[in-house]
Parts: structure tokens; C-alpha cells; sequence
């Protein structure tokens, strides 16, 4: 294994998450922002103006690069299938964002190619580095709540809109609701068996924006998960429902946020704990913090890999099409939309605004 002093990085895309894990990477010391890239002229000129330290160059500049040990991938889905090709080439490692590709087959060729290379590669689910689900899911295996029987988990927020951009991630439940998909198989620690799935098609749009799914895992435990963007978008105050709640046969244990702070509130047979600490939003100085010691050891200490997101999408993508198959009631008028997605492109607080270059 080649030791590095500081790992060198070169960031493509410099949206939302890319300018996030701009700023993390620039407070850890391991790492060394070396490049910024990304193809829109407008947001180049802004990452300059934000870094002007860093030298902002086209992909291939980066790529070609032998001194760049890893490359962070955070433009749009459709993107990432040959960025990932690349970036494997040249032997660098990568930090991507979900979901890797912007359809299921091309998904999986991905993870069969990120598995034969010898390269570290981390997918930004960022559930995985959450203190909150660690806890429960300890809490869980120490037998506190008996068997585990029933996952709840609902994540529903007045956030991204269809007519916002973003097509390559898909409809809100493959883009946000995989996240989700995720956490229920990492608490049941199975694969899923047997789903039904009911959505609505919220505004006349012509995909379910709100969809909601049960069914069980292999080994017989039963979920639901219930996602959308939907939550009260044109209300006065706006507000959201995020929770995870577990049912076991002797306990129980659950979780709220409010994207500030997350509680955790664990019912066992023997201890009740209630502990609240930071959310941390999206964990990015986590995962880049495990991912960086992970490279430096030259194995997985505990980053999300590339087929546990996959797994994720592909999953995500089944319940939505099965959702589209059951039957999603329109509701709402489009006029009601255009009327969101203008008020969201003046709004200065919300959820998941629209990135603006300043």
C-alpha cells in the first residue's frame, strides 16, 4: 500500500453536495484539495470566487493526474457510470454520491466492475455513519427488545420538487427513498421478500412523489416505509415527519429528528435510555474521516459500499414500479406546483432548496 501523507482530491461536480464535501475535506487535515471541476461556466466561476486556492480544470485533468489518489464524484447520476470507468483506470480511489447510475442495469455492471478492482470506493449513504441508528441498532443485538418483529420508518418533508431538475436520480422515492430502503435491510439484517406498494401522484405529476410500502424480509421480520416530498410545502411555517420506530417482542426502541438534533428513546427489558446529540445532517465528515483511514489501512473500516446503494436503488425502483402498477391516484392541480416551485425559488429556509449560485 502506498503511504500518503495527505490524501490528494479532486472534486467533480460542485452543486449541493459537491460545495458540502468541499467544505469538510478543507477541515480535515488528511485530505488536499487539489482540483474542483464541473462543466456549467457559472458555477466554476463561483467555486473560484469561493476557493480561489484551488485550481478549478476539466475531469480529464484530474483523472490524468497520478499525484490524485482519490476523485469525489457529485454531478448528477447519468454522469457517474463513466466517471467511476475512468477514475478505476487510473487507479485512484472515489467517494461517490447515490445513486450511482441514472438506470438499475447499469447499476449493477458498476458494483461488478467497483468488486474486481482492488480500488476504495464509498457511496454517500449517509444513514450509515448516523451515531442515532449505531445506538439502536446495538441496543437491538443486545437483545433489549427480544426478537426484532416490526421497522416503521417514515421521511416526509416539504423538500425536492419534479419540475426542480435532478432527472437522472429519478422520482423522489429512488432518489430520496433508497436511503430508507436501505436502513430498514441494515436493521433486519436480511434481504427483502414480499412487498405492496401505494403511491400518489401528488399535484397531477405524472410519477408518485408520496409513496408508501410494506411487506417482509427473508427472515420473516415486517416493515413499513413511508416517503415524499409532500409534507405542507405552501404552509406558513413549514415542518416535517422524520422518525424510525422498532418493535421488538419484548422492547422497544425509536427515533426522532428535526434536522438539528436527533433523539433516540429505547425501551428495554433491562435499561431505558433517552439521549439526544447533533443530527449532523449528511455525516460527509464522517464518512470522509472512515473512508480516509480505510485507504490508509487498505481495507473497508466502515464506509457504505457500492452494493449495499445499489441493492438500495434497485429496491427502491421495484416499489415504485409496483406502486405505478397498483395504481396512483392524481391529486392536486399542476397549477399547484408551479406555485411551490415558485415560492421555493425565494425561499431563504426550507428543505432541500434548489442550490443557487450566488
Amino acid at each position: 500500500m502506498k503511504i500518503m501523507k495527505k490524501i490528494r482530491i479532486g472534486i467533480i461536480g460542485f452543486g449541493k453536495m459537491g460545495q458540502s464535501f468541499c467544505r469538510e475535506i478543507l477541515k480535515n487535515p488528511v485530505y488536499e484539495l487539489v482540483y474542483i471541476c464541473d462543466t456549467d461556466l457559472e458555477v466554476r466561476k463561483s467555486a473560484k470566487a469561493m476557493y480561489p486556492e484551488i485550481t478549478i480544470v476539466d475531469e480529464d485533468t484530474i483523472m490524468n493526474d497520478a499525484t490524485i489518489d482519490v476523485v469525489g464524484l457529485f454531478a448528477l447520476a447519468d454522469s457517474r457510470p463513466a466517471q467511476i470507468e475512468k477514475a478505476i483506470k487510473a487507479d485512484k480511489h472515489i467517494i461517490a454520491e447515490k445513486p450511482i447510475a441514472d438506470d438499475i442495469e447499469t447499476e449493477w455492471k458498476i458494483a461488478n466492475l467497483v468488486e474486481k478492482s482492488d480500488k476504495m470506493v464509498a457511496v454517500n449513504m449517509f444513514n450509515r455513519n448516523a451515531w442515532y441508528h449505531k445506538e439502536i441498532i446495538e441496543f437491538i443485538k443486545s437483545g433489549e427488545i427480544g426478537d426484532l418483529a416490526i421497522i416503521r420508518i417514515a421521511h416526509m418533508t416539504p423538500g425536492h420538487m419534479p419540475q426542480e431538475g435532478h432527472g437522472p436520480e429519478g422520482p423522489a422515492f429512488r432518489d430520496c427513498g433508497m436511503h430508507y430502503v436501505d436502513v430498514a435491510r441494515w436493521y433486519a439484517n436480511s434481504e427483502y421478500d414480499k412487498f405492496h406498494a401505494q403511491g400518489v401522484r401528488m399535484w397531477n405529476y405524472k410519477d408518485p412523489w408520496w409513496l408508501q410500502v410494506h411487506g417482509t424480509f427473508e427472515n420473516g421480520i415486517v416493515f413499513d416505509i413511508t416517503q415524499g416530498f409532500v409534507y405542507g410545502h405552501m404552509a406558513k411555517n413549514q415542518t416535517h415527519n422524520c422518525y424510525v420506530d422498532v418493535i421488538g417482542t419484548k422492547g422497544i426502541a425509536r427515533m426522532t429528528h428535526d434536522f438539528k438534533k436527533a433523539t433516540i428513546d429505547m425501551h428495554g427489558i433491562n435499561s431505558t435510555i433517552t439521549k439526544t446529540e447533533d443530527f449532523g445532517d449528511k455525516k460527509i465528515d464522517i464518512l470522509i474521516d472512515i473512508f480516509a483511514k480505510s485507504v490508509f489501512v487498505g481495507k473497508n473500516l466502515g464506509f457504505p459500499t457500492v452494493k449495499d446503494s445499489v441493492i438500495a436503488s434497485d429496491i427502491a425502483w421495484k416499489m415504485f414500479h409496483d406502486a405505478v402498477k397498483n395504481g396512483a391516484p392524481a391529486i392536486g392541480k399542476t397549477e399547484d406546483m408551479d406555485e411551490i416551485v415558485a415560492r421555493r425559488k425565494i425561499l431563504k429556509k426550507g428543505y432541500g432548496l434548489p442550490v443557487r449560485v450566488e
